[in-house]
């Protein structure tokens, strides 16, 4: 459905100020009701697709999420009206840590824990949290304006995804991609559970290093640890083969201080040489890196800790918190004369729970595993032949940086929420995996393993699964590949790349998605990360409320170009707001001038200045465009911010004011045409940035019912004009000079000058002479003395020559008082000759230039410069009195 304006429909009036409040709930559940963000699967128009990144059921609306859900609805909302058969499709995740955690607590609260209740009740307790108050995000988007396909909302645990998981996970294990095994995996001794890497954290914390020495004489060797109550599981020392230091200690044997136990010392290449000693302890059950060290030479891996991080071995630690056997150990090494050097405080990067804050601790566990060589290996190659661009192209090679060297991925969790797995074990050893159509085993003995899957691994099939997989559905026949994923550059290896794996996996090497668009994070106007703790974070939903939405989303997308963070400040927002005001207040304008967009754009009787602002508008047509197709939405906000407010409402609005309010009703006619061209193209153009107050002046100008599915804007060669844009250039460059010159006299905007202008016919000026009389605030010598220049009545007090060939002069005995200005401005002067000679004095100074600080030298550089602008702009002011 395409609207287009009713002629001869009285349009209302608009109200004196915009308020978004009455505007933004209204409108959008109108567009809801009227079903316009809905897809058609049997329409013939080419798909566009995007798939919201779900949010977490336990989520709210962050300022993170508000400015990807401002660039993919630019997006959708620009390709709706392009023509294109545009679905957004909506949905949540079912987050199964966050939500977990938020049941526990509730029951906590009461207390009771999830195993009073059991794993069925739970679960049913949980389905019941989520219908009560889960999915809140989601009315949230609404505020913002979000675009989405309401009626085709997806969870990751609804039945069709359901079985879309357990039908992948049964093709994979079938195809050998998932297996289980022993393996090194983040756990979070708190929420008892493995974690994938993007639920960890990492911070720089103080702890402390601390050097142990391990045997005795010739035989000694020193290792340092940031967690020494792990030596009690080391199983080896390890050294580089060709560090000449310890060739004559390998294969040998040393004493483990504190056990008894002798382990060995090994060469291995991963060895840093140059890093600390050179010797670093092997822990294989609680070090990745060691735990790879163990496979290589075969040592045995002893687990110290239990799953909520307690020391297990027999002796005097047994039963310590990790945290407390860490200085009863060093304490006791120490006691034994084994401790070399202790370092505090010592920072170093720590891994932390991202729901809980609990420091992770590395484990050897019986996991499940996706074997993602040959995944990785598709996903990389759809980038490299093209099937999948990035956006910005640079970070591709941090996209391939990752897939090229993938590790094997833990998709098990130890929680009660989530995709449990479907695998189940008989009473003989039997294991069976069982897709969605197979039947359970029965009998005796049989028992389905305990751990869910992974989040990610559910969210990994967001782009298919979400339009029916694994069932040939029309939805999926006709949105997938999706045409863009938008996301933050900081999720690129943890979501896309699983994303891309499994897409291609499933759909038989069809790409999930043709672009990848990704954007940076939201920052403070210092380029500072957003922190409860700096108290520099930005709720968008209160902005939304004092700003209104498209101020908010307008403030966003002002610094969103692919990869590139987005600095805000309640300053900016405020700006936006009032972009929104002029806006509102140049169709106010133009609707009490008589703006209309009946009939056809007229081809004849067009002003200079009419064809200029059409020539200017095919060009922003044709930029924003561009913008548009390269992701570059900071541009298309910078250009459609220029084009409205610089050369709409400072230019063209004021040039309309002669004609509107003179007497030629042929010359008003094609005006208002164009005026209420110009301004409901503009709309159009702005609608996909700022909906809501585009929404609201469209359909009062035009009377169409929306401009959600107006035609979107097309450039016409026809009337670019580069004779009128010339022309009208070099009026602005006469007006914005007389205007400087007032405002750097001192002249108040209202008070009219005399002045004599020349050189107006070289300059094709001659025709607009009153307009600039009108818009500089200039009067004709003639006018002031009785109709007839007099000579010796104006005298030119100050000449300007503008740099078209016009040249004027003007009388300012009345205006200012050139004597006390002469004067105001030679002490200027002087100062600022002053403050230039001290400073290249200093910077001619060997000894101050050498010694300074560099910073200190550049505030010198930066004072010199500005004292020599200051010094030519004075001298300039001086020469045109």
């Amino acid at each position: 459905m395409t609207d287009t304006p009713r002629a001869g429909q009285a349009t209302p009036a608009l109200s004196a100020q915009y308020a978004p409040g009455e505007v933004e709930q209204r409108r959008y559940e109108q567009w809801v009701a009227d079903g316009l963000f809905k897809a058609d699967t049997e329409s013939d128009k080419p798909p566009f697709t995007i798939v919201l990144p779900p949010p977490n059921v336990t989520g709210s609306l962050h300022i993170g999420h508000a400015l990807d859900h401002s660039v993919q609805d630019a997006l959708i909302r620009r390709k709706r009206m392009q023509g294109f058969e545009a679905l957004w499709l909506p949905g949540m995740d079912h987050a199964g840590i966050a939500t977990q955690n938020v049941v526990e607590r509730q029951l906590a609260s009461s207390g009771q824990s999830r195993h009073d209740l059991g794993r069925e009740a739970f679960v049913e307790r949980v389905w019941q949290w989520k219908a009560e108050s889960g999915g809140k995000i989601l009315g949230q988007m609404t505020r913002l304006g979000d675009s989405v396909d309401w009626s085709r909302e997806r969870f990751t645990m609804d039945e069709g995804l359901s079985r879309a998981v357990l039908t992948i996970f049964k093709r994979l294990y079938d195809d050998g991609l998932i297996y289980r095994a022993e393996r090194i995996i983040n756990w979070c001794p708190r929420c008892l559970t493995a974690l994938s890497d993007i639920e960890v954290e990492h911070s720089d914390d103080d702890g402390e290093l601390v050097s142990i020495r391990y045997g005795d004489g010739d035989a000694a060797i020193v290792v340092a640890t940031t967690r020494a109550e792990t030596m009690l599981g080391d199983t080896a020392v390890a050294v580089h083969p060709d560090d000449e230091r310890y060739k004559h200690l390998v294969g040998t044997e040393v004493e483990l201080p504190l056990t008894g136990r002798r382990i060995p010392i090994v060469a291995d290449p991963h060895v840093d040489p140059a890093f600390g000693t050179g010797a670093v302890k092997v822990t294989p059950a609680h070090d990745p890196n060691d735990f790879e060290i163990g496979q290589r030479h075969d040592l045995p891996s002893l687990t110290v800790m239990d799953e909520h991080g307690v020391i297990t071995v027999h002796g005097p630690f047994l039963g310590l918190d990790r945290f407390e056997a860490r200085p009863a150990v060093v304490a006791a090494l120490r006691a034994d004369g084994r401790i070399v050097a202790e370092k505090r405080p010592y920072t170093h990067a720590v891994g932390h729970c991202s729901r809980c804050s609990t420091t992770v601790e590395p484990r050897l566990s019986l996991q499940w595993f996706v074997r993602t060589e040959p995944l990785a290996k598709a996903a990389g190659d759809a980038v490299r032949d093209g099937r999948v661009r990035v956006e910005p192209p640079e970070l591709t090679k941090r996209y391939f940086g990752w897939v090229d060297n993938m590790h094997d991925w833990c998709i098990s969790r130890q929680l009660w929420w989530g995709h449990r797995i479907p695998v189940w074990y008989g009473p003989n050893g039997e294991v069976v995996c069982v897709g969605p159509d197979d039947p359970t085993p029965t009998g005796d003995g049989w028992v389905q393993d305990a751990d869910v899957l992974d989040t990610w691994f559910s969210s990994a099939l967001w782009p298919f699964s979400t339009l029916g997989w694994p069932d040939e559905t029309p939805d999926l026949a006709k949105f997938y590949p999706t045409s863009v994923l938008v996301t933050g550059y900081d999720i690129l290896f943890f979501w896309v790349a699983r994303m891309m794996m499994f897409g291609l996996y499933a759909m038989d090497g069809r790409q999930p998605f043709d672009v990848v668009m990704l954007h940076g994070m939201v920052r403070d106007q210092f380029g500072k990360k957003m922190s409860k703790s700096f108290g520099n974070v930005v709720d968008p939903l209160d902005w939304i409320e004092r700003f209104g939405a498209d101020a908010t989303r307008f403030t966003l997308l002002r610094g969103a170009n692919p990869g590139a963070d987005v600095p805000v400040s309640e300053e900016w927002v405020q700006g936006a707001r009032n972009f929104a005001n002029k806006l509102w207040n140049a169709t106010r304008f133009g609707l009490s001038g008589g703006a209309t967009v009946e009939g056809d754009l007229p081809t004849e009787g067009l002003s200079t200045v009419d064809r200029w602002i059409l020539s200017r508008l095919q060009h922003v047509i044709g930029e924003v465009d561009q913008q548009f197709e390269a992701f570059e939405l900071a541009k298309v906000c910078d250009t459609l911010y220029h084009f409205a407010w610089d050369d709409v409402c400072d230019w063209y609005l004021e040039l309309t004011k002669p004609v509107l309010t003179g007497d030629d009703e042929a010359a008003k006619a094609v005006t208002r045409r164009v005026l209420g061209h110009v301004l409901e193209s503009l709309q159009r153009l702005l609608h996909p940035i700022m909906p809501f107050v585009t929404e609201e002046l469209w359909t009062t100008l035009t009377g169409g019912a929306t401009v959600v599915r107006a035609e979107w804007p097309a450039a016409d060669k026809e009337l670019v004009d580069d004779d009128a844009e010339r022309e009208v250039e070099n009026l602005q460059r006469v007006v914005t000079e007389v205007r400087r010159f007032r405002a750097d006299q001192g002249v108040k905007p209202s008070q009219r000058v005399v002045a004599r202008l020349e050189g107006l016919d070289a300059a094709g000026l001659t025709a607009h002479e009153s307009l600039i009389r009108s818009l500089a605030r200039l009067d004709g010598v003639g006018a002031v003395w009785g109709g007839q220049e007099n000579s010796e009545q104006f005298v030119a007090t100050a000449k300007l020559a503008v740099g078209v060939g016009v040249t004027v002069e003007l009388d300012t005995r009345g205006a200012i008082d050139v004597a006390a200005e002469r004067a105001r401005l030679t002490k200027d002067k002087a100062a600022a000759e002053k403050e230039a000679e001290q400073c290249r004095a200093k910077l001619g100074n060997p000894a101050f230039t050498g010694k300074a600080p560099e910073a200190v030298v550049a505030k010198i550089r930066e004072r010199l410069a500005a004292a020599e602008a200051d010094l030519a702009r004075v001298t300039a002011q001086l020469e045109a009195l």
